[in-house]
């Protein structure tokens, strides 16, 4: 089993498919405001993964394409929806392979990028992720009631596969 933190990521990617699904190529292209679209969301969390776990943790270039599209301060657009979560799917299962050599001993250690650590530890930057879901979670949740849909996820899903662990 992966550190109850990697879990709770997991849980939390899951959230994110239940709250996306179901959503329709028209709605996910919507933007409200200045809130980016539904498709540009995934594609930006995939690039938030990527970033941390995929090329700082392991030094592989995988949809480099991704961050000139999703990254923060990028000028809005409204990326293929069938694109984004095909680099999303490829980026976390890339991830994941970093995620599961995690420790409670490696979480307070720092990645590295010049050859200096970075500020952050391990741990702290794996719950910036986390949070980072959640926060982009809810606004696509939002998004999805301004559109007047109905039957969404109405609360936080079964903590079954994601109980309270000490770490």
């Amino acid at each position: 089993m992966a550190h109850p933190l990697v879990e709770q990521l997991r849980f939390t990617r899951r959230e994110f498919l239940r709250c996306l699904d179901g959503i329709s190529l028209q709605d996910a292209y919507v933007r409200h405001g200045q809130m980016n679209c539904i498709s540009w969301t995934i594609g930006h969390l995939a690039t938030h993964e990527n970033n941390v776990f995929v090329f700082l943790a392991q030094g592989k270039v995988v949809q480099p394409e991704l961050r000139k599209i999703c990254a923060p301060g990028s000028p809005p657009s409204a990326p293929k929806l069938d694109d984004m979560w095909a680099a999303w799917h490829e980026i976390t299962a890339n991830a994941d392979i970093f995620l599961d050599t995690l420790t409670s001993e490696t979480l307070p250690g720092h990645l590295q990028w010049k050859g200096e650590d970075l500020e952050e530890s391990i741990g702290t930057m794996l719950q910036r992720v986390i949070y980072h879901y959640w926060f982009h979670l809810g606004e696509a949740h939002a998004i999805r009631q301004m559109l007047g849909q109905r039957k969404l996820p109405q609360f936080v899903g079964s903590m079954e596969d994601a109980p309270y662990l000490p770490g």
